[in-house]
């Protein structure tokens, strides 16, 4: 009788076990979907004509398909990423390269783009006027890809402008001040997938439930702290920095005031790096030094978009010269130094390069 009784249990377990699954799964459908989040903030503009949604849900199925490559990428030889030959005499793809792709055809085949701008490709990429929208989307497919080899945190980053109605497309569209832009985003590929989003109207985050296959939203209406703990720099180019930069760096590690010095925190990866910043606070800094006077970020695909993410969140973004988002570029790979974070960090250096210009 015992026995029957221990096994007769573990059967009528499982059968509760998964009724109990079943109900839980029945509750699940009410998630705000990244598809559910955009289409709510469409019914916002009666004027709309559903474009715009049209645009992001394949800026988001573009992630998808970067994230599943990226999470193969270990297997990269098995599997036809590694950038040599395979047994056809087919070229296989490098990571970055393939992200590029997948994305210049999720992006032209919306129909709702007429010029995009990559980091990987030297030209801007008119889209056919058959295929033509009113939207300008620059990104760098696969930021920080050279880190994936060792597991870091990689991601893809975007902004989007809009052209003016009435004109053929030309490079003036895309080379405008980050301020004009109408939404920015990155897609982080980690221990997560995570999708932050603004679209002018605050940041929300959005985590990849692989069973489901859907952006879900997990980290709503984000909001920076006023003031952080840590500051992100490469220490490496310490001796050609200027003195500003040099200056703050010295009070984060030496506080004049005697309070508790920052924690240094650099990952090497601007998504992963500016991402923590986003939500513990603190500054990231990119500095101009002697050996590249503006920076190595580049201002239409990484500069503006972070910097817009950062200002809808309620930090500042700072050049060393102004704010981030007035800069108006002339190139479309153009490069510039970068101050991004809390509000009173970034007010703090900004102090110094003011009072640097008046000695």
């Amino acid at each position: 009788m015992s026995i029957l009784a221990s096994t007769a249990c573990p059967i009528s377990c499982t059968k509760i076990e998964s009724t109990m699954d079943h109900a839980a799964d029945a509750h699940r459908t009410d998630l705000m979907t990244i598809t559910r989040f955009v289409l709510n903030e469409q019914t916002k503009h009666p004027e709309s004509r559903g474009d715009f949604s049209i645009l992001l849900s394949h800026i988001v199925l573009g992630c998808k398909f970067v994230c599943t490559a990226v999470n193969k990428a270990g297997l990269a030889k098995l599997l036809g990423l590694a950038g040599e030959t395979n047994v056809q005499g087919e070229d296989q793809k490098k990571l970055d390269v393939l992200s590029n792709e997948v994305f210049i055809k999720a992006l032209v085949s919306s129909g709702r783009t007429c010029i995009l701008v990559s980091e990987e490709d030297e030209e801007a990429t008119f889209v056919e006027p058959a295929n033509r929208g009113k939207y300008c989307v620059v990104f760098d497919p696969l930021d920080g890809s050279s880190n994936i080899d060792c597991g870091v945190s990689i991601g893809t980053i975007f902004g989007i402008y809009m052209i003016k109605d009435g004109h053929e497309p030309t490079l003036d569209d895309v080379l405008q001040p980050g301020m004009n832009m109408l939404a920015a985003g990155y897609c982080m590929y980690g221990s997560s997938c995570t999708l932050v989003l603004s679209t002018g109207s605050g940041v929300n985050g959005f985590t990849l439930d692989p069973s489901l296959g859907e952006f879900i939203l997990t980290h709503a209406d984000i909001k920076i702290p006023k003031k952080g703990k840590i500051y992100s720099v490469n220490e490496g180019n310490a001796k050609n920095w200027d003195g500003p930069t040099s200056k703050y760096v010295q009070n984060c590690k030496y506080p004049a005031d005697g309070s508790s010095p920052k924690s240094l925190r650099y990952i090497g990866s601007m998504v992963a790096d500016v991402h923590r910043t986003l939500l513990y606070g603190g500054i990231f800094l990119y500095p101009g030094d002697k050996k590249s006077p503006n920076g190595k970020l580049r201002v239409l695909y990484e500069v503006f978009p972070m910097s817009f993410l950062m200002e809808q969140a309620g930090g500042q973004a700072f050049t060393g010269k102004q704010r981030a988002l007035d800069l108006v570029p002339e190139k479309i790979h153009e490069r510039s130094p970068i101050f991004l974070g809390s509000y009173d960090d970034v007010e703090e250096i900004k102090n110094l390069y003011a009072a640097e210009e008046q000695n």
